[in-house]
C-alpha cells in the first residue's frame, strides 16, 4: 500500500531549492546513459494462501524452497502466508486478498477463481497430478483408549456420541467429512435415499461448526468438546505429535475419501508484481524429492513413489473413494450438496 503525503505552506526559498536541485538531476541524467531499470522488491516476496491445517507444511516447505533457490540462483525470497478454511480463502481472494500462489484444499476453491480471471481454467494442466502434489484422507481422532469405541461410521450416527467437524461451507476439512460420511452411507445403503439418512444422523450428533479445521481441533483437543474428531490424517497426527500420544488415538475407518488438494499461479499478481517465474518455482519445488520428503514428514501422502515407499509404515491402507468416481465430481457436488439451499442446508436446518 502507498500512502501519500502532502505539506502545506512550504516556503519559496525551500522551493527554489527543490527546482534547482531537480534541474541538476536532470542535467545529470542527460550527460550518462539511462540505467536498467532496478528488479522490484516484490518480484523476490511471494504471499502463499494456503487453507487451516497446512501452516506447519509451508513454514517447513517455506524454508526449504527460499535455501534452494539461493542456492541456484544467488538471490534472497521471501514467502508469507495467509491462512483460513479452504473456501473462506478463496473468498477473500475474490474480496481483494491478492496471493501469487494459492494452495487449498479442494478443487472447487480454485474452480471459483477462474470467473473472475485470477486463475487459467486448464490450471490443472499447469502442473503434474492435476496440480495436485500430494495427497490425505479422513481419519478419526478419539481420546485415549478409545472409551466410546468408535470404529467405523456408523458409530458416530449413534445417540450420545459427540462429533466435531468443521463447517462444510466455509472449509474443505468439512466437505471432505460430510463426503466421507455420504459416500460411506451411499455404499452401505446403496442409494441417495439411505446416504441422506445416514449423514443426517452424523450432523445431528455435531454440537458446533468451527469456521476451519485448526478451529475444530481446537474445540476438541483444548476446550475438551466431542468423542471424536474427523479431519485429515495429516492433522491427527499433528496433534499426537505436538500434544501427546498419551492423549488421543488414530482410527481408521472402513473406507473414506480421498483428498487432493491442489495448487495454482493466481496470474494477475505475478504479472503485476513481476512473480511468476519464482511462483511457478515454488509450486514446482513441492514435487520435488526434497518437496515430497517434508510433505510425508508432516502426515501427507506424497505422489513420488519412492518417498510414499520410504514412508509406507507411516500411511496405512485403506478403501478410499475419489469424489469424481463415487459422486460425479466436483461440479455435481457444488450443485446437489452446497449450493445454497441444497442438500447439506436442508439436512443442517433441521438439525
Amino acid at each position: 500500500m502507498v500512502l501519500h503525503r502532502t505539506r502545506v505552506g512550504a516556503s519559496i526559498a525551500i522551493a527554489a531549492l527543490a527546482v534547482a536541485a531537480f534541474a541538476a538531476v536532470a542535467s545529470a541524467q542527460e550527460q550518462k546513459p539511462a540505467e536498467p531499470a532496478a528488479t522490484p522488491a516484490s518480484a523476490n516476496v511471494l504471499l502463499n494462501a494456503s487453507y487451516d491445517v497446512s501452516r506447519e507444511l509451508y513454514k517447513d516447505i517455506n524454508a526449504a524452497f527460499i535455501a534452494d533457490w539461493k542456492k541456484k540462483t544467488g538471490e534472497p525470497v521471501t514467502i508469507n502466508q495467509s491462512h483460513g478454511g479452504s473456501t473462506k480463502q478463496a473468498l477473500a481472494v475474490i474480496n481483494g486478498l491478492d496471493p501469487d500462489v494459492v494452495t487449498f484444499n479442494q478443487a472447487p476453491d480454485i474452480d471459483i477463481l477462474v470467473k473472475p480471471g485470477l486463475v487459467s481454467a486448464d490450471w490443472r494442466k499447469a502442473f503434474p497430478n492435476d496440480a495436485s502434489p500430494y495427497t490425505s484422507t479422513s481419519v478419526f481422532l478419539v481420546r485415549k483408549g478409545n472409551p466410546k469405541g468408535i470404529k467405523d461410521w456408523d458409530d458416530l450416527a449413534k445417540s450420545g456420541i459427540s462429533v466435531i467437524v468443521p463447517n462444510p461451507k466455509t472449509s474443505g476439512n468439512g466437505r471432505y467429512t460430510y463426503l466421507a460420511a455420504w459416500g460411506y452411507g451411499l455404499k452401505k445403503s446403496g442409494n441417495e435415499a439411505g446416504a441422506r439418512g445416514f449423514v443426517s444422523k452424523v450432523f445431528a450428533n455435531v454440537p458446533v461448526l468451527d469456521g476451519g479445521g485448526r478451529g475444530a481441533t481446537t474445540t476438541f483437543t483444548q476446550r475438551n468438546t466431542g468423542d471424536v474428531l474427523v479431519t485429515f490424517e495429516s492433522e491427527a497426527k499433528l496433534i499426537g505429535k505436538e500434544l501427546g500420544e498419551d492423549k488421543f488415538d488414530i482410527v481408521y475407518p472402513s473406507v473414506s475419501i480421498v483428498a487432493e488438494p491442489p495448487v495454482a499461479i493466481v496470474n494477475p499478481v505475478v504479472d503485476k508484481r513481476g512473480t511468476r517465474k519464482i511462483a511457478e518455482a515454488y509450486l514446482n519445488f513441492l514435487y520435488s524429492p526434497e518437496g515430497q520428503r517434508i510433505i510425508a514428514k508432516h502426515g501427507l501422502r506424497p505422489r513420488n513413489a519412492e518417498v510414499l515407499s520410504a514412508n509406507a509404515t507411516e500411511f496405512p491402507v485403506i478403501e478410499t473413494f475419489r469424489v469424481e468416481d463415487l459422486l460425479g465430481g466436483w461440479e455435481a457436488v457444488k450443485k446437489q450438496h452446497f449450493a445454497d439451499g441444497a442438500t447439506y442446508d436442508q439436512i443442517t436446518i433441521k438439525q
